[in-house]
């Protein structure tokens, strides 16, 4: 009967011993440096082409690196740039809902005005007050008589056909506009001169 547990190799093959090659530099009995141990060492040195290949990688690291913190800076300078736009736009957008609340009293103050109610009263001082006030925060009104029609800025309350009128103009402002910038914070009411049908 066969032993299955340690199968003997076939034919007249002899079981090998495992080869151990003892590297260590210095013999560990005598504490000399070994001859042929020494010879081996001169042999792994680094040649020139080495160097040069580790130089190339390291330049190309360095490269690498360089480009990896050169687009993290201009990242960095995006967000700041974005972050300043985004908070100059919270900025005009708080401005103008406060002007729009007080865009009613201004109205009121110019209809006393154009009545003359104004002149010589403490309300002219509170009047000019409030215009320099939207002046300073960079509040222009908009929609002045003889100025050319333009939709962006106006809204035509009434069309006023006019014979010998070549475009369309403004009439009458019925309530002023006014403007944050390039943003508009309300169109100018106004009436328009159209030029008449024959």
């Amino acid at each position: 009967m066969a032993d299955t547990k340690n199968p003997q190799p076939e034919g007249d093959e002899e079981p090998q011993e495992p080869l151990f090659t003892d590297k260590r530099r210095v013999d560990p009995d005598t504490g000399d440096v070994r001859p042929e141990v020494a010879d081996d060492a001169t042999s792994g040195d680094i040649t020139e082409e080495d160097l040069a290949l580790l130089q190339d990688a390291e330049r190309d690291l360095v490269a690498e690196y360089r480009d990896r913190a050169a687009r993290a800076e201009a990242e960095l300078q995006n967000f700041r740039t974005r972050v300043e736009r985004d908070r100059q736009a919270n900025r005009e957008t708080v401005i103008a809902e406060v002007i729009r609340s007080l865009l009613p009293v201004m109205d009121d103050l110019d209809r006393a005005e154009a009545h003359g109610d104004l002149a010589g009263t403490p309300l002219e001082l509170v009047a000019q007050k409030l215009r320099s006030g939207f002046e300073r925060y960079g509040i222009k009104p908009v929609g002045e008589v003889g100025e050319g029609f333009d939709p962006a800025i106006h809204e035509a309350m009434v069309r006023l056909p006019e014979a010998g009128a070549t475009g369309e103009t403004v009439a009458e402002v019925i309530e002023g506009g006014y403007t944050l910038g390039e943003r508009l914070i309300r169109p100018a009411k106004v009436a328009v001169k159209v030029p008449a049908d024959d």
